[in-house]
């Protein structure tokens, strides 16, 4: 997680929190809060920082969760009115969220008032969490219902918080095994008037697709009858893990059927690269067949790990549609600096298209020390 994350969480932010639940409850014990809640924080990174200040404010509000959880709501500032939430201010209130999913789970109504309330502000998508395991049948009564809600981000806590692999979360269990109740709140929401909706509902279906890809198609082949172009938008983002496995079907879905006889090559400049520079890659796609062929085109690079194995990483390519004797040529830069979520290392790097799924060989490249 970057650094820069976690800095959010400093002692102007915790002065900040204090004063406004200070502003609900006028016996909020608030330099006490600040003491502890800024003692030893920057020692935690983004998730500790903000269940360190929840501790804190646990010890400083009322033991009784049903007096807590109103003077945490009163303190609220205004909902937000965009649609996507952005930038980190809306992380003030993720130890609010925490307090909830830890401290609420005995209080059932008052915690869905709170779910409510947050998600307008930050997002209730992982404190809702817990609740969906404890009181599956309630809470998915409750989410059913503001499917329906005005607000835009009641309506994609549904599909967010109901995510089976949502990141930073613990695995949904349950709907790993069984999606059934998931895609029927998905159904509800698939033709939801706000994209921010729809792109939830789209990684939602996709998450699903890790554990059950016959599921996945399925279901996005029976939402493609008479679909609208909102919808279909949200068929190929579901469908882009399942077309990057190259799956048959769910490039049926797409449109993307044959591709089988594209010829694909690829140049590479420099073939030997330092670590921290870049390779370019020019791929030249070339239909010899005397029908019409579509596919996607992706392609894997094979990084070398420290141990001196590969692991492939699929980069998005393009869709290409060549009539008999046509081609084209796509281009693309790998950069060998190092990332936080990858470090590189010397050796040969072998290259592969992937043509609606199948890899063909292009050749390999070096990267030295």
């Amino acid at each position: 997680m970057p650094e820069q994350l976690k800095n959010f969480f400093d002692q102007r932010v915790v002065k900040c929190i204090a004063a406004m639940l200070r502003g609900a409850h006028p016996a909020f014990p608030e330099q006490r809060f600040l003491s502890e809640a800024t003692d030893g924080l920057e020692a935690h990174e983004l998730l500790g920082r903000a269940r360190h200040i929840m501790r804190a404010m646990h010890r400083a509000l009322p033991s009784d969760f049903e007096r807590a959880a109103g003077i945490l709501l009163r303190s609220l500032g205004p909902e937000h009115e965009r649609e996507e939430l952005q930038g980190m201010g809306v992380f003030i209130y993720m130890p609010h969220t925490m307090y909830v999913a830890e401290h609420g789970l005995g209080h059932f109504e008052t915690s869905m008032r709170a779910h409510y309330e947050l998600t307008k502000r930050f997002t209730s998508e992982f404190s809702i969490r817990p609740f969906i395991d404890r009181y599956p049948r309630e809470t998915l009564e409750r989410l059913h219902q503001w499917t329906k809600d005005p607000n835009v981000h009641v309506r994609r806590l549904v599909s967010e918080g109901t995510r089976p692999r949502l990141p930073w979360a613990s695995r949904l269990r349950a709907f790993q095994k069984d999606p059934r109740p998931v895609l029927a709140l998905l159904e509800l929401l698939k033709d939801d008037p706000d994209l921010y909706v729809r792109r939830s509902v789209a990684n939602n279906l996709n998450d699903i697709g890790k554990d059950h890809p016959e599921v996945l198609v399925d279901t996005c082949a029976r939402w493609k009858g008479g679909a609208s172009p909102e919808r279909l938008w949200i068929i190929r983002h579901a469908l882009r893990s399942a077309v990057k496995r190259g799956d048959a079907r769910a490039l049926s879905v797409l449109g993307f059927q044959g591709g089988g006889e594209l010829e694909v090559t690829a140049s590479f400049q420099p073939m030997r690269v330092r670590l921290g520079e870049s390779v370019s890659m020019t791929l030249s796609v070339t239909n010899p067949a005397k029908t019409r062929q579509q596919a996607v085109v992706d392609f894997a690079v094979h990084f070398v790990k420290a141990n001196g194995s590969a692991s492939p990483k699929v980069f998005k390519g393009t869709k290409v549609d060549l009539l008999p004797g046509a081609s084209c040529t796509l281009e693309k830069s790998i950069s060998f600096a190092d990332l936080t979520t990858r470090k590189h290392y010397a050796g040969t790097h072998r290259v592969e298209a992937l043509v609606n799924g199948r890899a063909t060989d292009l050749g390999s490249f070096t990267v030295v020390g």
